[in-house]
């Protein structure tokens, strides 16, 4: 089990001494610091992390319960107020105290104390954990970078494509076939693997072996079978199938 940090701060030695000497016994309880007065305690606050803070109330020049203001509700780890007065205990919970140990107290009740504490803090430990899993399984996925440029090696030589400058890919076997400004190159790689490459917003796929660029669309022409003729800008006729008519819905 992992050891919370604590700091233990009171003016008076003996009860730092009480503290330090109870909380040795604990293997689930370490003291990172012993503060005399409230502005030690501000700096070891700054300067440590600390899990739960056992804090005096009554401490000449700055008191425990103005070492909160001064720290802030927000940024205070957990504490377990210790003083010889129980006129604070009300003020002591409204700035949100663990627990308010009375002096002199036994040795029963500040186990208990401490106990609830960490029983408190290990909750919310779990808690803050559950909601950063399910903020991070929930949380939208980075959008993926598309390329924009194909490698592609020819025999001797190798081509960079501007993929913008595609006018249209067809299958052939084992490759694709691409065709830019009426020439075409060659590539290894399924239709499916080059489709995931491509912007959705320029190519759509209007046939299990055809992807065309949205940009070198002139027009589709609905025939009888269901099917529409689509012509390019540089006069390429090719064919949609039904099954692919869904896609237009993207751009209508």
């Amino acid at each position: 089990m992992e050891s919370i940090r604590i700091l233990v701060v009171d003016d008076e030695p003996l009860g730092r001494e009480r503290v330090s000497t109870l909380l040795a016994n604990r293997p689930d309880c370490t003291v990172i610091a012993e503060c005399t007065n409230g502005q030690e305690a501000i700096e070891a606050l700054e300067s440590n992390p600390i899990d739960l803070i056992f804090l005096d109330i009554q401490m000449p020049e700055k008191s425990g319960l103005e070492v909160i203001h001064q720290v802030g509700i927000e940024a205070m780890p957990p504490v377990i107020f210790v003083t010889a007065y129980d006129q604070h205990a009300i003020e002591a919970f409204k700035l949100r105290a663990f627990d308010y140990l009375l002096k002199p107290y036994s040795v029963q009740r500040f186990n208990e104390a401490v106990d609830h504490a960490i029983e408190r803090l290990n909750n919310t430990k779990s808690s803050r954990l559950s909601s950063l899993l399910n903020e991070v399984l929930h949380k939208e996925p980075f959008p993926e970078v598309k390329k924009d440029r194909i490698l592609i090696k020819e025999r001797s030589k190798i081509s960079f494509i501007r993929i913008r400058d595609i006018d249209w890919i067809e299958s052939a076997g084992n490759y694709v076939k691409i065709h830019v400004q009426r020439k075409h190159h060659l590539l290894r790689q399924t239709m499916n693997s080059l489709e995931s490459q491509l912007d959705s917003n320029q190519f759509m796929r209007i046939h299990r072996s055809t992807i065309i660029n949205i940009d070198r669309l002139h027009y589709l022409y609905p025939m009888a079978s269901g099917e529409y003729e689509v012509s390019l800008t540089d006069g390429t006729k090719l064919t949609m199938s039904r099954t692919y008519r869904h896609n237009l819905e993207r751009f209508s």
